[in-house]
């Protein structure tokens, strides 16, 4: 007699964990893309993506998903930082070993972080990057969207839906990057780029959201992701410095930090959105 009620209390349950996680799926999908078109939202970023993190932890915490579940556990902190760490290291190393070589500069040039100066790239790499573009979207992402989504359906799966709306999430920076760097040419090339571009995060998506399952914490994705985006920041930096200002952009592709650089057309005081 006591399982049919048993029973009948986790149905709803059940149904308010589906809806939360859809609800994930469609907010994220939807922020970036919209927000990042307001011009408020390109000179808060920062600020409003700190706000933003802080909305997601909420919600996720009236969801009932604890700490542990998004990722910020205390017992699993150390692993996650050590395992991180190593990546990063791996990731900040290949970066200089790319800048030193010849061949691969004209495809790490890019337009919209040529003109900036070293006051506005440090901006970028100890402000803008970690805290409005790494903090957010690994809460977001790899915390919250992933832990709803292991509630509702098995593992693998949770992190294949992840990291695909982590591809979505990025179409709008994706078409933006190719506008700047003169690479989108017509529809049919945009659309081949802007699809490139979003296969190329997804995939990325899902190394980091291995990440969070292997140390259950997501110090590892965050210092990788960091060390990816602000890496290749600064050697994208440090090969426009090296070059003269007509050189070509490559037309061979361009670095994945690149959702988070802002254009260079505004580089003094707008930045694009991630």
């Amino acid at each position: 007699m006591s399982r049919a009620p048993a029973a009948a209390g986790r149905q709803p349950r059940q149904r308010t964990d589906v809806g939360f996680a859809i609800a994930c799926c469609v907010v994220l999908a939807a922020y970036n893309n919209l927000a990042g078109l307001l011009p408020w939202h390109r000179r808060r970023y920062a600020l409003l993506n700190l706000c933003a993190t802080g909305a997601a932890l909420s919600a996720a915490a009236a969801s009932g998903l604890t700490a542990t579940d998004v990722g910020l556990g205390r017992r699993e902190l150390r692993p996650g930082l050590r395992l991180g760490s190593r990546l990063a290291a791996a990731a900040a190393c290949a970066w200089v070993l790319a800048a030193a070589a010849p061949a691969a500069r004209p495809i790490l040039r890019d337009e919209r972080v040529a003109g900036l100066s070293g006051r506005s790239i440090a901006y970028q790499v100890m402000v803008r990057i970690p805290l409005g573009t790494v903090l957010w979207e690994e809460t977001a992402f790899r915390g919250v969207l992933q832990a709803a989504l292991s509630r509702v359906m098995p593992g693998g799966a949770a992190i294949a839906v992840t990291s695909a709306v982590f591809g979505i999430w990025h179409v709008r920076p994706t078409a933006g990057a190719l506008r700047v760097n003169e690479l989108a040419g017509g529809p049919g090339r945009t659309l081949a780029g802007v699809g490139s571009g979003v296969a190329a995060t997804a995939a990325g998506g899902v190394l980091l959201s291995w990440l969070r399952v292997r140390s259950g914490s997501l110090a590892a994705p965050m210092l990788l992701h960091l060390a990816t985006n602000c890496g290749g920041a600064l050697a994208a930096w440090a090969v426009a410095r090296t070059q003269p200002p007509d050189a070509p952009v490559s037309r061979a592709g361009r670095p994945a930090w690149s959702q988070s650089s802002p254009s260079r057309s505004a580089h003094s005081s707008r930045l694009s959105s991630e």
